[in-house]
């Protein structure tokens, strides 16, 4: 059973809390030169919306050093690409190398079949523990970090705040009532993008913290099946806030079309003023609307206990290593070396620090965005949980399908929470978790 009080410690303890890299110059003997001429080919596979930029730049710096090449494959985001992933690994035609969530997504991969167990290669010694648990399954370690831990919450535009009066929402009603002034004044309330599905989740996830601080035990009950998310009062209001966002008008009329780069848009030039989202979309903004990037704040998703406001935290993907590679110590070589202090400030190059990078060695810099700084002040009074997928194996894939049908009003929050159920229960029992 993970402990939140120890995940919480792992980033806290050592004050680590952005991904600028300090100190890379570091040597303790990890990398070494290459001396094998024989050129060899890693193969790797990751998610088409992954921002590739840093990866390539970590792969040309691999081939130099080590004469390793790279190629790189792609495949959809969301379902689809989970079950490419689940195909490929059952008919053995898998990359070298994975790109992939950590949390309870992977266990569902069969980890200890499919992927090198990485516990006791020197390189992991540098990675954090509560990351290690997101990628633990029976006490083995499958996989290494991917960039940055983010935070669920709700980005929101600082400038029409002001203009209209608003304060940061400490409860849900709040929240309402702000939203309520926003439609009033003719702009966006609450901006919804679910042309891509996942993000209409992000109500539901980022309600972690609250669903936690209310019922502490909330994850470990619903592992062993003592308790459903559509029986459970504090669960099932994660989806009751899904759906009072629709019901009440706050979405922007074209939510169900809508790209992120289109929310994103909206949230810079001040159109739409609330967006439930990760704390990645920053560095987007950053890149497309730097002038733009100090109007842009972050607030956790409020519950109804002022009390106990918090945030709810992810952690970054993972990469894994194909256990029927046939390339395995260039394979272990290229993991060694993205996620050392070299390989790291290469692929964090030209970055917007967003997030905790569960990686030692990482200091906190000068200068950063104020929605970074907004987000830094929880994790400094330790008020974050890790989002349920990490407190628990399972995570339902179907969930962006369903809380899209309760973001549009196409179902009942109730009835969302029960299709939620059916689901777990399918992963339950492949899993072989006990009580179902």
């Amino acid at each position: 059973m993970l402990n939140k009080r120890k995940i919480l410690a792992g980033f806290v303890h050592i004050g680590l809390f952005l991904t600028i890299v300090t100190g890379c110059g570091r040597n303790d003997g990890r990398i070494i030169n290459h001396s094998d001429t024989n050129e060899v080919t890693v193969t790797i596979l990751f998610d088409s919306q992954i921002e590739q930029d840093g990866i390539r730049a970590v792969a040309a710096d691999i081939e130099k050093k080590y004469n390793i090449k790279t190629e790189i494959e792609t495949r959809p985001t969301g379902v689809e690409g989970h079950e490419i992933i689940k195909t490929r690994l059952a008919t053995g035609d898998m990359t070298d190398l994975v790109f992939y969530n950590s949390g309870s997504l992977v266990q569902a991969l069969n980890p200890e079949e499919n992927f090198v167990d990485l516990k006791n290669e020197p390189f992991m010694k540098d990675v954090l523990e509560p990351f290690k648990k997101s990628v633990m399954v029976n006490g083995k370690v499958f996989g290494a970090p991917v960039g940055n831990a983010f935070a669920g919450g709700w980005l929101y535009n600082k400038k029409v705040y002001k203009e209209l009066g608003l304060s940061i929402p400490k409860t849900w009603n709040e929240l309402m009532a702000n939203s309520e002034k926003i439609k009033g004044a003719g702009k966006t309330a609450v901006i919804g993008t679910y042309k891509e599905q996942w993000t209409s989740q992000l109500i539901v996830l980022a309600d972690n913290h609250n669903v936690i601080a209310e019922y502490p035990t909330f994850a470990e009950d619903l592992t062993s099946h003592k308790v459903n998310i559509a029986t459970t009062p504090t669960a099932l209001r994660s989806f009751e806030k899904l759906s009072e966002v629709y019901q009440k008008g706050y979405l922007n009329s074209d939510f169900q079309s809508a790209s992120i780069n289109d929310g994103l848009k909206m949230l810079a030039e001040g159109t739409g003023v609330q967006y439930p989202y990760m704390s990645k979309g920053l560095m987007e903004i950053a890149k497309q609307y730097p002038d733009q990037m100090n109007d842009i704040g972050f607030f956790p998703q409020p519950g109804d206990n002022p009390d106990s406001n918090g945030l709810t935290i992810f952690m970054p993907a993972a990469i894994y290593v194909n256990k029927n590679t046939q390339n395995l110590e260039a394979a272990k070589k290229w993991v060694e070396y993205f996620i050392s202090p070299e390989g790291v400030k290469t692929y964090q190059a030209n970055k917007t620090p967003i997030g905790p990078l569960p990686l030692k060695g990482v200091n906190v810099p000068d200068h950063v965005m104020p929605a970074v700084k907004d987000i830094l002040t929880y994790f400094e009074s330790e008020k974050v949980t890790p989002a349920l997928e990490f407190l628990s194996p399972l995570k339902g894939p179907n969930l962006p399908q369903i809380t899209t049908k309760v973001g549009s009003g196409t179902i009942s929050a109730q009835q969302g929470a029960q299709l939620y159920d059916q689901d777990l229960e399918i992963q339950a029992k492949q899993l072989g978790l006990k009580g179902w």
